[in-house]
């Protein structure tokens, strides 16, 4: 169908059309399906909306996008038809059938990702592909190299960069500015990114964007590193395996964790900030990502087989799930209880402080620290620790103004305490229900909501191999 072209003066953040009703009709194109616009020498697809107060019968509406590729002047003639099926929906529908993806479909459809080429629909068939069918090593290593090629690579100078991550689920367990302070404090070089929260209260990003700036460019956050020896940044800002945040963004709608995913983002993320010594943090118990010791073990034996394909140098543990760690769950309450365990406060929730220093320890024996338990310690208890988190708060925020940024950290206007009506024992607290409840309340988006556990259950040790 021959339509005259309207060039929109927006950015859509993908090639998107806008046609009239009748138009539309006539096509027999919806909302969200894709259209092919062609002129003489170039074409492209794109997906539509319909808004008929913009667009005249016979217009079709090009975002900047589309109009920057076509080259088209206002009133000028294009080709429209429906689309048929992209190459990435063939690869999507063929990984939904149950069949393996190669290295070149795998990179086609994360390129597609990282270009904007796919709806949000795309996207979500292509996770729950991996979520229903699976995938081999061979795929979750090939999805960790496209997810590589298709963003920035940072490289640091220092031949040992260290780096820890937790698999997430569980509620609190705000361990990562601690373990960051202290690693970085005896000597560790630690660019670490992370991301913000997928199905949980909060992630690490949104707690630290409580008193720091945590978007940057590669450059700026190589600045930081040099200076401060850490970062504690966002890492959907610097373009790292930049395909990731958008899945996570679809997973997030979903509630979803999708194994094939988690493992692919994590490996590719370090690889992509520089990484080479990395500590894996697998929590397992009910309400964890990971319910049993075993299925927690079968996970890490992945990440093992992921790093020696990838030459990394990895450690795994496998640490108390079953139950949130800290006091405060949610941005704010979080930040206040990272910096009542640095401060040395007698009040500092004991739980955090001692996964802290045994995350620490484990990833400074890893990075060949001698008698890494014992400096973790000293480092915290002489207030190294606190410190070295200032100096990278203020590094981040290009200022000196830590104590300014800590007395404005406010709880919620409005609190309730709920009261036990009679008295026994807590033998079980849900993190799933725990991280729902804080979303319903607001959380992460408004950085003061959330719940404080005032009670907790017995303490599980931490395991080893």
């Amino acid at each position: 169908m021959r339509l005259r072209a309207k060039n929109l003066n927006w950015l859509a953040g993908r090639p998107v059309v806008i046609l009239e009703k009748e138009t539309a009709k006539k096509l027999n194109i919806y909302v969200n399906e894709r259209v092919e616009i062609k002129t003489k020498t170039r074409k492209i697809q794109a997906i539509v909306d319909i808004f008929s107060k913009l667009i005249k019968k016979n217009e079709i509406g090009l975002s900047h996008e589309i109009s920057a590729i076509l080259k088209t002047k206002n009133n000028s003639y294009v080709e429209v038809s429906p689309a048929e099926l992209s190459e990435s929906g063939r690869l999507i529908k063929k990984k939904l059938s149950g069949k393996s993806l190669s290295k070149e479909e795998l990179n086609t459809i994360i390129s597609e990702v990282v270009e904007n080429n796919l709806t949000e629909a795309e996207i979500a068939y292509f996770i729950s592909a991996e979520k229903i069918k699976g995938m081999s090593i061979e795929e979750i290593i090939n999805l960790t190299k496209a997810m590589v090629k298709n963003g920035t690579k940072l490289k640091f100078n220092q031949k040992i960069i260290a780096d820890k991550h937790c698999i997430g689920g569980i509620a609190g367990n705000r361990t990562t500015p601690i373990v960051v302070s202290i690693c970085a404090s005896a000597g560790l070089i630690i660019p670490k990114t992370s991301s913000r929260a997928i199905t949980s209260a909060s992630g690490t990003a949104d707690v630290i964007e409580t008193i720091a700036k945590v978007e940057f460019t590669a450059k700026q956050l190589k600045k930081i590193v040099n200076k401060a020896g850490a970062c504690l940044a966002w890492g959907g800002s610097l373009n790292l395996a930049p395909s990731d945040d958008k899945i996570i963004q679809v997973e997030k709608i979903l509630n979803l964790d999708v194994e094939p995913q988690l493992l692919s983002s994590i490996i590719a993320k370090k690889i992509s900030s520089g990484s080479n010594h990395v500590l894996i943090d697998i929590p397992f118990g009910k309400g964890a990502k990971s319910e049993t010791i075993g299925e927690a073990k079968r996970l890490g034996k992945k990440f093992h087989k992921l790093a020696k394909y990838f030459k990394l140098k990895i450690d795994v543990v496998y640490t108390n799930g079953n139950q949130p760690i800290g006091n405060g769950i949610g941005p704010v309450l979080e930040m206040l209880d990272i910096l009542a365990v640095l401060q040395n406060k007698q009040n500092s929730p004991q739980d955090l402080k001692e996964k802290s220093l045994f995350l620490s320890s484990e990833l400074m024996k890893l990075c060949k620290i001698k008698n890494p338990r014992q400096k973790a310690e000293e480092i915290l208890k002489s207030g190294q620790a606190y410190e070295k988190f200032k100096q990278v708060i203020n590094t981040q925020n290009n200022s000196e103004d830590f104590e300014k940024r800590i007395q404005k950290l406010k709880t919620a206007r409005f609190e309730k305490i709920i009261l036990a009506k009679k008295s026994g024992k807590i033998t079980h607290i849900n993190n799933r229900e725990i991280n729902s409840l804080c979303r319903i309340l607001g959380t992460p988006e408004t950085k003061s909501a959330g719940i404080y556990l005032h009670k907790h259950l017995g303490k599980i040790k931490n395991q080893k191999k």
